[in-house]
Order: C-alpha cells, then sequence, then structure tokens
C-alpha cells in the first residue's frame, strides 16, 4: 500500500460529458471516498470556453484554456480526455502517458483508428488506460469483457450500440414514419447531431465495435476491415414487411469468431421478435454475448448522454484509484490480453447468413420464376415468398426470404437480377439473423 492520500484528477474537455464526470465526482464524492478508500480530488479542469454556466459549483477547482496546464500539474495523477476527435485529442493523450500519467477517455473514434498507438504507448511507460464509457455509455460492457468474462471463449456479441439509430428505427416501427422526417425530429429533440452521418450511417456503431472486437478476441482491428452499413436506406415498407414475417429491424454492431476467422459488422439487421435484445427500443443501448462457459448474456441501459457516460468514466477513475493506493499499477493489461494474436477478420463476401430480399418486380407471368432461377444457379434458395399489391399496372414489391447463404453469392445473383427488364431499381437487401447462441 502507498502512503498517497488523494487521487487528483484533471479533466480535458468540459462539454456535456466532461460536466457530467465532474458533477459526479462532487455530487458523489462520499460514497467514491468510502468506496475508495481515499478522496478523489478535481484538481483542474481545462476547456477553450471556461465561462459558461454548467450549473455545477466549481469553488476550488483551477479552470484553464491551456490543456499543457493540466498535462504538466505534477500533483495530478489522472488524466481524463473528454474533448473527443482525433486532433488534439491523440497528442494530449500521449502527452499524458509520456507524464506517467494515468489517463481515462471516452473517444471511440480515436481509439478505433489509432488505438493500437495509444496501447503501446500505455503498456511502455506502465500506466492505465481506461476507456469504459468509448462503448455503450453507462453499461460496464468493457468491463465484463475484460474481467467478468475473462474465463470465456466469446462466441459472439449482437449489439445495439447507437442510440440515435435505436430511437430513429423505434419511431418509424411503432409509427409507420418515414426515416427523413424521424431524422428530423431526433435532431430537434437533440437525440441526433446536425451532421448524423456517424450514426446514420453506422460509423460510431463501428467505432465501438472495433473496440469491443479488440478485446473480446485479443486480436489488432484496422476500422477499416469493418464492413459497415446504416439505416438510411431502410424504408416503412421493409419495417412492415419484417413485422408481417414476425421480425424487428435494428442496426446492430456483430462480432463473432467462425473457424478461426473474426467478423466484425455493421448493418441494419432482421431479429425476430421475441429475441431479447429485438424488444429494446428507444435511445437505449443493448448487447448479447455469448461466452462458451456462461452461456447467454443480457447487458441493457443508457448508451449516452452526460450522467451515463460520466458514470463510466468515473468508474474507470475508481478503478485507477484503487491500483495506485494498492501501488500495483498495470495491473490489468490494457488491452484485455498479455498476449495478443493477429486473428484474420473475416471478408463480408465471405461470410454467411439468412437474407430478406424486395425486388421491385413487374406482376407478369414468369418473372417470379426467372428470379427464383437466378437465386438457384447461385446456391441460394428460398424459404418464403411474400407479395403485395398484385395486378397493379407499376413495379409491386416481391419479397423473398433466404435460407443461410454466402453473402458473395448473394451480390453475384442481385447483380444478375437487377440487370433483368422486368426488375424496376436495385434490390433491398437485410441480412437475417435468428437469433442462435453461438
Amino acid at each position: 500500500m502507498t502512503t498517497k492520500k488523494s487521487i487528483n484528477v484533471g479533466i480535458i474537455g468540459f462539454g456535456t460529458v466532461g460536466a457530467g464526470t465532474a458533477r459526479i465526482l462532487l455530487e458523489n464524492a462520499g460514497i467514491i471516498q468510502r468506496r475508495l478508500g481515499a478522496p478523489v480530488v478535481l484538481k483542474q479542469i481545462s476547456d477553450l470556453d471556461i465561462n459558461r454556466d454548467r450549473g455545477i459549483s466549481l469553488k476550488g477547482i483551477q479552470l484553464t484554456t491551456n490543456a499543457r496546464d493540466v498535462l504538466t500539474d505534477p500533483d495530478i495523477d489522472v488524466v481524463v480526455e473528454l474533448i473527443g476527435g482525433y486532433k488534439p485529442a491523440k497528442d494530449f493523450i500521449l502527452e499524458a502517458i509520456k507524464q506517467r500519467k494515468h489517463v481515462v477517455t471516452a473517444n471511440k473514434a480515436l481509439l478505433a483508428i489509432h488505438g493500437e498507438e495509444i496501447y503501446a504507448a500505455a503498456e511502455t511507460a506502465g500506466v492505465t488506460l481506461g476507456y469504459e464509457a468509448s462503448v455503450a455509455g453507462g453499461i460496464p460492457i468493457l468491463a465484463a469483457i475484460r474481467s467478468g468474462l475473462a474465463a470465456n471463449n466469446i462466441k459472439s456479441i449482437y449489439g445495439i450500440v447507437n442510440g440515435t439509430c435505436n430511437y430513429i428505427l423505434t419511431l418509424m416501427t411503432n409509427a409507420g414514419r418515414k426515416f427523413e422526417e424521424v431524422l428530423e425530429e431526433a435532431q430537434a429533440k437533440g437525440y441526433a447531431e446536425s451532421d448524423p452521418t456517424f450514426d446514420i450511417e453506422g460509423i460510431d456503431s463501428a467505432h465501438k465495435l472495433a473496440i469491443l472486437t479488440m478485446l473480446c478476441y485479443g486480436t489488432p482491428v484496422k476500422f477499416d476491415d469493418i464492413y459497415t452499413e446504416g439505416i438510411s436506406k431502410i424504408t416503412p415498407l421493409d419495417i412492415d414487411f419484417a413485422r408481417d414475417l414476425g421480425y424487428k429491424i435494428k442496426l446492430l454492431a456483430i462480432t463473432k469468431m467462425v473457424n478461426g476467422e473474426v467478423e466484425a459488422r455493421v448493418h441494419p439487421t432482421m431479429l425476430p421478435e421475441e429475441f431479447p435484445i429485438a424488444t429494446v427500443d428507444g435511445v437505449y443501448n443493448a448487447l448479447s454475448v455469448v461466452g462458451d462457459a456462461v452461456g447467454s448474456t443480457l447487458f441493457y441501459g443508457r448508451g449516452a448522454g452526460d450522467m451515463p457516460t460520466g458514470s463510466a468514466v468515473v468508474s474507470d477513475i475508481i478503478d485507477i484509484g484503487r491500483d495506485i493506493l494498492a501501488g500495483c499499477g498495470n495491473r490489468a493489461p490494457v488491452a484485455a490480453f498479455r498476449e495478443r494474436v493477429r486473428l484474420k477478420i473475416r471478408k463480408m463476401d465471405d461470410i454467411t447468413s439468412c437474407y430478406y430480399l424486395r425486388f421491385s418486380a413487374l406482376d407478369k407471368p414468369g418473372v417470379l420464376s426467372r428470379i427464383s432461377g437466378v437465386l438457384g444457379k447461385n446456391n441460394i434458395s428460398i424459404e418464403s415468398v411474400l407479395q403485395k399489391g398484385r395486378g397493379a399496372a407499376e413495379a409491386v414489391p416481391l419479397v423473398m426470404m433466404s435460407h443461410e447463404a454466402v453473402e458473395h453469392d448473394v451480390r453475384k445473383a442481385l447483380d444478375e437480377i437487377n440487370k433483368m427488364d422486368c426488375v424496376a431499381g436495385p434490390t433491398m437487401v437485410i441480412r437475417v439473423e435468428e437469433g442462435k447462441q453461438g
């Protein structure tokens, strides 16, 4: 044990999450001290705007517009980076590590792109990097993978990790509204950014999946190796068909081990209505994690916001504080595995799935058999067929649900089908997961 009497913290970035973190440190100081055995002192806060009222009493806390004041303060034990983005956040984190300070961050984009460099720097310096807040806000999913499930081979994770997309899909499902209309409402309520691209195109979910996959399998993951597809093409018609077939559509982050290769993909997915995470609506996140020993587990809660994310930040501070007080720094490996291996990330063309295929087809004799023939030629067998708008002069929606098929075969078949004179426009494709455990 050390004789240290307090854990001193400096925050860089005093926006929504920074304010939530400060509020928790100040308002829950008593319970934090009881859990830790020493007080956590918020010593400094750095932000470009230190004058705006955050609704928190900051008496006794040093405020500065210069992040280097925090980085070079010899009394600060833990630097909390909450400015987001790549630069200057990366520089601040690496400088803090160079100064032998422990670091806590919520910056999933930075870790997804530059994580390997940062993990290596922290390991070399013998300091701890906490990043629980980078995935799923207040849900302690990273701690569960690193510690609670450490005895398991993780077979799969299916995660709703973006509340904006889940909110949009929930309103589209429950109210039959169009994507563009619901997105505008989400922006008005503050659930979506003014530029929502990272959310609705799946990029935010892919950032988080890179971290989850790295922790699950102990392998470096290149962000560019993660197949990423968003929800902007989902229509009320697809949601109606899904309901008729007993499914709901969710944007899922999926990672799994298949024949020694790792799958890592983000895309809209049809799930059976009774599957636990299919029932999660609104801005909530949920992750279904399957381990070989523990079986199926479910994590659920708020994935964003000042207090849930701040809760995750402070949990890392407390964890680091325990190590400092016990004199056992670098107790747990930064990337969860002391011995990491480089596993192959499976190409999207090689994955297998069931498929929902919605064609815009002319209602004429022989069309169904022509489409089915091309699918069959490419090793794709059909489980069921639905058609609406029979007898209409224009093209009508024709839906086919496939048995399990290889992505490459599906894409090859659709390239041919979409060129047919009886098909108007590109085919809508949604992958289907049947909720099988493992």
